[in-house]
C-alpha cells in the first residue's frame, strides 16, 4: 500500500475471509494483542463473520489499492441478557500497514455503526499492558481506561495483562435504552 493510497472502509463480506485470516494470523502467532494461540482457519473466520452479521453488528474492512489492509468488528461483550447493550470491539491491521491511521478509521466507523445498532457501551479488552499503539488508538477514539487484569493470560512464554477500556455510545447511560430494558 502506498502512503497516499485512498482508504475505503466498507462492510466485510465473505470474499474478505482469506484476507482477514491472513491479517489475523501473525497477530496470533507473534503478538500479545490476541490471546489465541493457533490462528483460526478460513472456515472459522467465515463462521465468526457470519455470527457477527447475523446479530446485526458491524464487521468492517479497510481497503487500499484493492487490498484488504485491516478489519474491525463489534461482538457481544458477554452472553447474559443484561449485557445486551454492550459490545466489545476488535481491530486488526496488516503488519506492513501499521501506523498509517487505518486502525483509527476502522474504530471510528465501528463506534458510529455500533451506536446505530442501539448499543450503549463499547468495551475494549486489550491484550498486553505494553500495547501502547492499541491503548493510544482507543484513547484517541474516546475510550477511557477502566481497569487492568494483571497476568490473566500466558502466551509466548510470559504472563500477559489485559487492559480494559470503555466508551459510551449514543446516550450511553444517560437514559434507558429504547424499548425499555
Amino acid at each position: 500500500m502506498s502512503a497516499v493510497a485512498p482508504l475505503a472502509v466498507r462492510p466485510a463480506d465473505p470474499r474478505d475471509v482469506p484476507a482477514i485470516a491472513a491479517i489475523y494470523a501473525p497477530h496470533v502467532l507473534n503478538g500479545l494483542a490476541s490471546f489465541e494461540i493457533e490462528p483460526p482457519g478460513e472456515p472459522e473466520i467465515a463462521r465468526r463473520l457470519a455470527e457477527v452479521r447475523a446479530r446485526g453488528l458491524p464487521c468492517l474492512v479497510a481497503e487500499a489499492d484493492g487490498r484488504v489492509v485491516g478489519y474491525a468488528y463489534a461482538a457481544p461483550y458477554r452472553a447474559r441478557p443484561a449485557y445486551r447493550y454492550t459490545v466489545e470491539d476488535s481491530v486488526y491491521v496488516a503488519q506492513d500497514c501499521s501506523g498509517r491511521g487505518i486502525g483509527r478509521r476502522l474504530l471510528e466507523r465501528l463506534v458510529s455503526e455500533s451506536a446505530a445498532t442501539g448499543a450503549r457501551q463499547m468495551v475494549a479488552v486489550i491484550g498486553d499492558s505494553a500495547n501502547r499503539a492499541s491503548i493510544a488508538l482507543h484513547a484517541g477514539c474516546g475510550f477511557a481506561r477502566v481497569g487492568l487484569l494483571p497476568a490473566v493470560g500466558f502466551k509466548l512464554g510470559r504472563w500477559v495483562d489485559s487492559v480494559l477500556m470503555q466508551r459510551a455510545l449514543g446516550a450511553g447511560a444517560a437514559a434507558p435504552p429504547t424499548g425499555g430494558g
